[in-house]
């Protein structure tokens, strides 16, 4: 059959020959309207979730809850983190307004802890113990709540703490030191020059330190607009996101705003891949250009080379657009896996044509030699290739199915494009007066070294293999997404600050229920699971033991209502220096009468503090400025805080049918479905808790969805999608290779050092800690490509009569395979150097597997071979 193939290739070589002119006029016009055709029809799909098929359970369970809760798909999540909780509120308020404006960028936009009818009952979904404890605290601060009512300014609450420090007996109606301390603060960051002010919230509810960081976060919902056409889908949403985010931040210095989910991740990380590519893309053009040089050593080589590799990246590009019809984010990496693989068989084309031409031949006798010496090669070499891309068609990884056709198809295409256009090039501009390409400083003991020490390389060759096998029991995926992702960019620092949470993870799990009565059950079975840290359904939203708390609320509107109705924003005018002053006196006559209210070491340090403040105020051009200042900061949120207090006496009894329709709209689809919201209890950043968390849930309810179900099941799914294509593969190329062969030694021969520099791949990632994931996992096919074409080159070579008079590692094939492995390592393995973690990890693969792959078609496929030349 190869003689055949020879033969059928040297006489379209020499019909070529005859007429080079046209056959590139043609190509060039074929390629133009190619060019054409692809800009028109060539589309971009950059929806994630259908790099996956929708037939897949877990795709079907997300679609299914997708359908049902629109509003809760694709979303973007800003975490508005301030000062104090009131300015977290506020600013997630204000965000929660001006996204929803920009209908022409958003859906939708909500706060879920935040809207009208929160407010309302807010003091009734509060456990009867802290409700009891919250009015005792309201009660106890009536007097001083009443006197601010009448006295709302600096000199007011000055005057009336002042009163009770010097009270000389115990019966205080309020503990004075939380306030002190919110004082102290104050006067500590403004003495700083930074803007921080006092939480009325926080000294009401006497929130724990630890937990202050939640109380002072809000969540914010939106869900964007996307345009899955265009490489960044949410770019237009986003934007117009962080430019409403500044403008609101540089409004209050004091407040952050950040985005992250799933929406928000996936952009950053295409703006990554992007960066990140375009950078290395210029290094590796550089280097390429370099490598392809001093393996060529002729301009003109070069630049038919070059010509070659446009030429067959347009005409994919066109098969791409006639048979898929849109590249995804994982196909259009087919133009890396061409240049990397379809260059290969113009470099070996161009070397033997040199190797020719320096050899005495004429133009004509050269081209002709090189096609003989390895067409029937390269097209074994283009045949195998292509079996293992299209072994991934029938898997249900979409995405990279798309990739196996279009590679697939783009192999074909490298390869007719090199043994027509090429030499017909190589008539047009010929390579004149070449010098063969031998080095005199290549000792010979590693030219020979293959043949002279094949015992010896065959027993480390097996002990390797071996060793490898042992190490690949630890090979692990990462099934977590987020790890590939640039670590410090904010959507990923943001989304693993909200993981270790357990009411704001975003890494919750979403079951369906036909009833709220399944639902209930469903929750029942779920408290038992210790990963699970609560459980929330739309009956989660009707307060418990209405009655009694309605009792103490409506006790607590009698005292306080009135009252709360005094404030407003705007500070009663006073002489906010003489307040503070005064307020000094009263300070310093509590710790001489050593008043037993206070300790006397906060009263000595807040009084030092007073006195700083003074002289430094005093020191500024305006002083009357500072200290207006000092008076907003101090009660500026007091009238918010008062605000929503009094709201929230105004609390009614409700039932399930009372909730309003925008929280029933989460949690009760337009089709009658129950959503159950499934909270970790556990870091989910650890793997571990991660794993135990989806498979404990899972086995009470195997349909529910989430990102932890897609990340895990779609890991599975890819995982077991590479593990039948390449089974599929491996067993294809078996096949291939005997039928073209017709020997089991030459193809275990082939065949053995691919394995073993796949072994030795897999082991040393193992070692170096880096597990496969969604992004390595694609380096595979090319690494499957390289190490067959590698391979069959070698054996073509060594067993042909071609170059008897050379040794095998001084020959133009061994110069191609090395100088098409550096071109295709300098392609790559810059990646390595990215801050996006895929693409680092894919780099570190291809740079590791690159070089086993060399290492064992140049070494221990001659080895076992036991022919030495």
């Amino acid at each position: 059959m190869s003689s055949f193939f020879n033969t059928l290739i040297s006489w379209c070589e020499r019909q070529i020959m005859r007429c080079p002119w046209t056959l590139l006029l043609l190509s060039l016009l074929l390629c133009g309207g190619t060019l054409y055709y692809t800009l028109k029809n060539l589309e971009i799909n950059t929806n994630t979730a259908e790099m996956l098929s929708p037939d897949l359970p877990f795709q079907q369970n997300q679609a299914h809850f997708n359908q049902a809760f629109p509003e809760d798909a694709t979303t973007i999540i800003f975490v508005v983190e301030a000062g104090t909780p009131e300015e977290s509120s506020q600013t997630a308020v204000k965000l929660s307004e001006q996204l929803n404006l920009a209908d022409d960028r958003f859906d939708s936009a909500y706060i879920p802890t935040d809207n009208a009818f929160f407010r309302q009952q807010a003091l009734l979904y509060l456990d009867r113990k802290d409700l009891d404890k919250f009015a005792k605290k309201l009660t106890d601060a009536q007097p001083f709540i009443g006197h601010l009512a009448q006295n709302y300014h600096l000199e007011g609450l000055f005057g009336i703490i002042g009163q009770a420090l010097n009270r000389h007996d115990n019966a205080l109606p309020m503990d004075l030191n939380p306030i002190l301390f919110a004082i102290d603060e104050v006067l500590k960051n403004q003495l700083n020059g930074q803007a921080h002010y006092l939480s009325w919230q926080n000294i009401l509810s006497e929130n724990k330190p630890d937990e202050q960081k939640t109380f002072n976060r809000t969540i914010v919902i939106a869900k964007p607009k996307m345009h899955f056409n265009e490489m960044l889908p949410a770019d237009v949403a986003l934007s117009a996101a962080r430019d409403i985010s500044r403008a609101i931040m540089a409004e209050n210095p004091s407040v952050n705003i950040r985005m992250t989910g799933e929406t928000a991740l996936e952009h950053e990380e295409l703006e990554s891949v992007t960066k990140g590519a375009t950078l290395s893309g210029v290094l590796s053009l550089i280097l390429v250009f370099g490598v392809q040089w001093i393996g060529l050593r002729s301009v003109k080589l070069l630049i038919t080379t070059y010509i070659v590799l446009v030429m067959g990246l347009i005409f994919t590009a066109g098969f791409a657009a006639i048979t898929v019809g849109h590249l995804n984010v994982i196909s259009i990496a087919f133009a890396s896996l061409y240049i990397g693989l379809g260059v290969d068989y113009a470099v070996h084309i161009c070397l033997h044509y040199r190797e020719g031409k320096a050899d005495g031949l004429s133009n004509s006798e050269a081209i002709l030699i090189s096609i003989r010496d390895v067409g029937s090669s390269l097209f074994l070499c283009a045949l195998a290739t292509a079996i293992g891309f299209f072994a991934f068609i029938p898997t249900d990884y979409a995405g990279v199915s798309e990739l196996g056709v279009i590679s697939g198809g783009g192999i074909f295409i490298g390869l007719i494009i090199s043994l027509t256009v090429l030499p017909a090039l190589f008539c047009v501009f010929s390579v004149e007066n070449v010098k063969p390409i031998r080095s005199p400083l290549t000792p010979k003991f590693i030219i020979t070294f293959p043949f002279r020490f094949s015992t010896g390389i065959k027993i480390v060759s097996i002990l390797l293999g071996i060793g490898a096998c042992y190490v690949l029991t630890d090979l692990s995926f990462d099934y977590n997404p987020i790890n590939l992702r640039d670590p410090n960019s904010e959507s990923v620092v943001t989304i693993k600050e909200l993981l270790t949470s357990k009411t704001d993870s975003p890494f919750a799990l979403t079951a369906l229920a036909s009833s709220l009565e399944t639902a209930n059950k469903i929750t029942g079975q779920l408290a038992e699971q210790p990963s699970v840290h609560q459980t929330i359904t739309l009956e989660s939203f009707v307060a418990k033991d209405q009655d009694e708390k309605l009792a103490t609320i409506e006790d607590l509107n009698l005292m306080l209502g009135g009252q709360l109705k005094n404030f407003d924003n705007t500070l009663d005018t006073a002489n906010q220096r003489d307040a503070l002053i005064k307020f000094n006196d009263a300070l310093k006559k509590a710790i001489s009468e050593k008043s037993p209210n206070v300790p006397e070491q906060t009263l000595q340090q807040l009084q030092q503090r007073i006195d700083a403040f003074i002289a430094q105020i005093d020191g500024t051009q305006t002083p009357a400025a500072g200290y207006v200042q000092l008076e907003k900061n101090i009660l500026g949120l007091l009238p918010f805080t008062l605000e929503r207090l009094r709201t929230s006496l105004t609390a009614i009894p409700f039932g399930l049918d009372d909730l309003p329709q925008e929280i029933k709209s989460h949690w009760l689809s337009a089709g009658g479905l129950y959503r159950v919201l499934i909270m970790p209890e556990k870091d989910q950043n650890q793997a571990d808790n991660l794993k135990e968390f989806v498979t404990q849930v899972q086995t009470v309810d195997s349909n529910v969805s989430g990102l932890p179900i897609i990340n895990q099941a779609g890991g599975d799914a890819i995982v077991n999608a590479f593990i039948k294509a390449f089974s599929g593969a491996f067993v294809a190329i078996v096949m291939l290779l005997l039928l073209m062969y017709r020997s089991i030694k030459k193809t275990l021969l082939i065949i053995m050092p691919l394995l073993l520099a796949a072994l030795l791949t897999g082991a040393t990632n193992v070692l170096l800690d880096n597990p496969f994931n969604f992004a390595n996992i694609i380096a595979l096919p090319l690494l499957l490509g390289m190490g067959i074409d590698s391979s069959i080159l070698i054996m073509h070579r060594h067993h042909s009569n071609s170059c008897e008079d050379e040794n095998l590692l001084q020959s133009s094939t061994t110069r191609g395979i090395i100088f098409s492995s550096i071109t295709t390592l300098c392609s790559f393995s810059s990646l390595a150097f990215t801050a996006h973690q895929g693409m680092a990890s894919m780099g570190l693969v291809l740079a590791i597997g690159l070089t086993f792959t060399v290492m064992c078609s140049l070494i221990v496929l001659p080895a076992f071979s036991g022919k030495s030349i």
